[in-house]
């Protein structure tokens, strides 16, 4: 077995990726401090040809060195907007037809491994500030909230680490057409 040289990948250019089929995903980010998180969230949702990122309240914004440093170029590739609250988010993506999901130890919330998503809908999940979380007012507005199961002695996961299990899950479950290069629709 050998390991492949980037070259050999043959990767979307910035150019290609923004015309590509996109999974119908946008994850908004809800006061997230570290801009090292704001950067992983960009790059796997360059890898996994997310819709979006939006940036809400005081998470960083492109350009940015810290965010560039974990994004690789992945916040010139991947749309993103800034709103000044992710309250302001979840309104716009309601209006929107968006439906929208907060990651968050909630009563009620849908475990992870249970939720499926529709291929038909477009969806939103919002990560939380990396102390405090989803703040209350963003998950009363949400059509629902995603929780991901533990089994350890944490009650939580770093932020890019969620984004990263949340993103996949929804990737594999909303059809063919984000997973496939677009020499292959």
């Amino acid at each position: 077995m050998r390991k492949l040289r980037t070259i050999e990948m043959q990767r979307l250019s910035v150019q290609e990726f923004r015309q590509a089929d996109k999974t119908p995903l946008i994850v908004v980010l809800d006061d997230v401090r570290s801009m090292y998180n704001v950067g992983s969230v960009f790059r796997t949702a360059d890898a996994f040809r997310l819709q979006a990122v939006w940036l809400c309240g005081i998470t960083g914004c492109p350009p940015h060195n810290e965010i560039h440093k974990t994004a690789l170029g992945a916040e010139e590739s991947v749309e993103w907007r800034y709103f000044p609250s992710a309250l302001d988010a979840v309104r716009q993506l309601q209006a929107d037809g968006v439906k929208v999901f907060s990651i968050e130890q909630a009563e009620g919330s849908t475990p992870l491994n249970s939720f499926l998503p529709n291929p038909d809908t477009t969806y939103a999940v919002i990560l939380g500030n990396e102390v405090k979380g989803v703040h209350q007012e963003v998950i009363d507005q949400s059509d629902g909230c995603i929780e991901i199961p533990q089994y350890g002695t944490k009650h939580s996961m770093n932020v890019s680490v969620t984004a990263g299990i949340v993103i996949y899950h929804f990737f594999m479950r909303l059809g063919d057409s984000a997973r496939m290069p677009n020499s292959q629709l």
